[in-house]
């Protein structure tokens, strides 16, 4: 909707030296920067003209941050490192370590800490059981403080031992402003959170289709032991009634905290996520803020998978785009770097074709990076996640530290949005 007509280009650089006979150190890499020549560029197609710099963007939040779901991208923040509370934005985090956790169909048992909490609830009885997804519907649409300890319990052993769980996803994540004392979000001393930090744990969450399917559900309903009406859960957020494209996240208030909201949309593919903490006027200034970044942060295509680099018998493994305001695109620089076949082969699966990579750097800092091959090399599969156009595994933003010993899939997904 909001797409740009653009051709990316500028002066070409060629380069004569053969990957194949590199006596160089392990790494050697092209430090000469480039506006997008390396890789042809890619047309964006039926878009509107964008001003070359975006108007300010305020809103009535005490700090705010909107996030590119699919690079990882903050494209606005004001305040947003500030370690505020977070009310029960911070079910967000409670519902991803759940799923990454637990078991969907898994029977959870409402114990007598969790019975009756105080806050937002499901009405749940002591000693009901209801099936951990079940219960995440509870928690995210209706805000449930009963079904999150439940739900804690459950995965973790105790709530303190799931309360460990959430700390260390902050870790992994790199969530530098965020500690959490418990898996609803009443106001407690150490539990906080920054809008910076909630808007790349929210990127983070809705890559898993588990959390984005439940998230975006307007109508639960679910089996009642104790009666003979099912029940129905109408989830709070009026985002997804009051905007065009919305499909999650979370609302949240305590008497300290104030008004919190989480929201994403996604139009045309392209989603975005936005977080304001303390904001009287949470819902219009949700739509401006997406509107903001649909409207002036437009996702451009880089390069196509199979894309030929310039002067060397080489091809992209992976696509990429990334989202950029008018003035920036080019300012969007890029480096070539190509691993020393013999001292790297069992790394980087030379034997296999891949040569290196072409780094992205913008104002100096890396935002993505893909793999490149031998040209007749069989490249790895791409796989896709609607509705973001990007793979999880096509763009490396920097920043953040990769965690070893999780599943591929959910690495991928770290590496997309938090650094390699």
């Amino acid at each position: 909707m909001f797409k740009k007509k653009q051709h990316l280009h500028a002066d070409h650089g060629h380069f004569r030296n053969k990957a194949r006979t590199f006596v160089l150190p392990l790494v050697f890499m092209f430090i000469l920067s480039w506006p997008l020549t390396l890789l042809s560029p890619q047309p964006v197609q039926g878009a509107i003209k964008t001003e070359a710099t975006p108007p300010a963007l305020k809103t009535h939040a005490q700090a705010a941050s909107l996030i590119d779901v699919t690079s990882g991208r903050i494209i606005y923040s004001a305040e947003g490192d500030r370690e505020l509370r977070i009310a029960s934005l911070t079910k967000i985090m409670t519902a991803i370590v759940a799923i990454e956790h637990g078991r969907l169909q898994d029977r959870v048992k409402v114990s007598p800490a969790a019975y009756a909490k105080e806050g937002s609830s499901l009405f749940l009885k002591m000693g009901e059981q209801m099936t951990l997804e079940n219960m995440l519907y509870g928690l995210m649409l209706r805000s449930g403080n009963d079904a999150a300890s439940a739900i804690a319990e459950h995965v973790g052993g105790t709530e303190e031992g799931f309360v460990h769980l959430m700390n260390d996803k902050a870790i992994q994540l790199g969530l530098n402003h965020t500690h959490f004392a418990n898996p609803h979000g009443l106001d407690a001393e150490g539990h906080y959170s920054s809008a910076n930090d909630m808007a790349r744990l929210t990127a983070y969450a809705l890559h898993n289709p588990t959390f984005a399917r439940i998230v975006k559900t307007e109508l639960k309903k679910a089996p009642n032991p104790n009666d003979s009406w099912d029940y129905s859960w109408h989830n709070k957020n009026k985002m997804l009634r009051l905007y065009e494209g919305a499909d999650g996240v979370k609302t949240g208030f305590t008497k300290k905290a104030f008004r919190c909201l989480v929201s994403s949309a996604t139009r045309e593919g392209r989603q975005l996520a936005a977080v304001t903490l303390n904001d009287g006027d949470d819902w219009n200034d949700h739509a401006r803020m997406l509107d903001y970044g649909f409207r002036y942060y437009p996702l451009i295509p880089i390069t196509d998978k199979q894309q030929p680099i310039d002067g060397y018998p080489l091809l992209t493994g992976a696509s990429f785009s990334y989202p950029l305001h008018e003035g920036e695109k080019n300012q969007l620089r890029k480096r070539l770097v190509l691993f020393r076949k013999s001292a790297s082969a069992d790394r980087n699966d030379v034997s296999f074709g891949l040569r290196g990579r072409v780094e992205f750097l913008l104002e100096g800092q890396l935002v993505g990076s893909v793999p490149v091959y031998e040209k007749g090399s069989r490249l790895p599969a791409q796989t896709t996640r609607q509705p973001q156009q990007e793979t999880p595994t096509t763009q490396v933003p920097a920043n953040h530290t990769q965690q070893q010993g999780w599943s591929s899939k959910w690495n991928e997904i770290l590496k997309n949005l938090f650094g390699a």
